[in-house]
């Protein structure tokens, strides 16, 4: 049987409490935008702008939730302002904090276009062989202000020499064409929640059972879900209160028939 460990807390601190070289694997999806300006993008400003993650971000440097939230409905400018700073999504101190986890690299990170420039820099001075995996949408949202559909999503898989590929001709796609996964949105209340079958096709090429997995930032479950399935150990940590709470419910309820797509 496998281990499941979720954790309450902002990722940065929490991961102090996680012992050297003790990670085979992680997988996440960090907090990112579309930076496609007013009104573009699969999600907005208004909708991701009060998320607990990047308020988190904001308390690092001696905001509050409240003043940030007046400032921004008292300046327009201040909306665009954020969308951009928010491109980057996270804090990349992070990574430095995930490279001590693990004996030799092995992370896949869901990032945006913004994102990529840096990520594959990041690792690529890690002397990490690299591989762009990507998940396009055909019912991307029809949002584009003058710009192309966000219907692709771009997945960065960094590994450092002597870490195996395992998996079959089935698994080891690098690119999935796909509906968004709406009903998954609706059902776990998270925006960008990632199809099940990509999460368990990473978890299968890139570690054995019995392996330990982690997801930093693991928002609704996907990831845990994915690993008690294939018998591998867990580690969850999330700062929304509510997803931790539905990755928690859905990941206790995994071997339910029900919670199985």
């Amino acid at each position: 049987m496998s281990s499941i460990d979720l954790r309450l807390g902002d990722c940065l601190e929490v991961l102090k409490s996680i012992p050297d070289k003790s990670i085979d694997l992680i997988v996440t999806d960090p907090p990112y935008l579309f930076n496609n300006g007013k009104g573009g993008g699969a999600f907005g400003a208004d909708k991701r702008s009060y998320h607990e993650e990047y308020y988190a971000m904001f308390r690092r440097t001696g905001a509050t939730e409240e003043t940030e939230r007046l400032r921004i409905i008292a300046n327009k400018k201040a909306q665009s302002d954020l969308v951009a700073k928010m491109a980057s999504g996270f804090d990349y101190s992070v990574l430095d904090e995930l490279c001590r986890l693990q004996d030799k690299i092995n992370i896949y990170i869901w990032c945006s276009k913004a994102q990529l420039r840096y990520l594959l820099d990041y690792y690529d001075d890690k002397k990490c062989f690299l591989e762009l995996l990507t998940w396009h949408k055909t019912n991307p949202v029809p949002t584009c202000n003058n710009t192309y559909l966000s219907d692709t999503e771009y997945l960065v898989f960094a590994r450092q020499k002597g870490v195996k590929v395992y998996g079959t001709y089935k698994t080891k796609r690098k690119y999935y064409v796909t509906q968004a996964n709406v009903a998954d949105k609706k059902k776990y209340n998270h925006p960008t929640i990632k199809p099940l079958e990509i999460i368990e096709n990473l978890v299968i090429n890139s570690s054995l059972e019995g392996d330990r997995v982690l997801d930093p930032f693991m928002g609704s479950g996907t990831t845990g879900v994915a690993c008690k399935r294939l018998k591998r150990d867990f580690i969850g940590i999330e700062i929304d209160q509510n997803y931790f709470a539905t990755a928690k419910e859905r990941i206790d309820k995994t071997d339910d028939e029900s919670d199985r797509v």
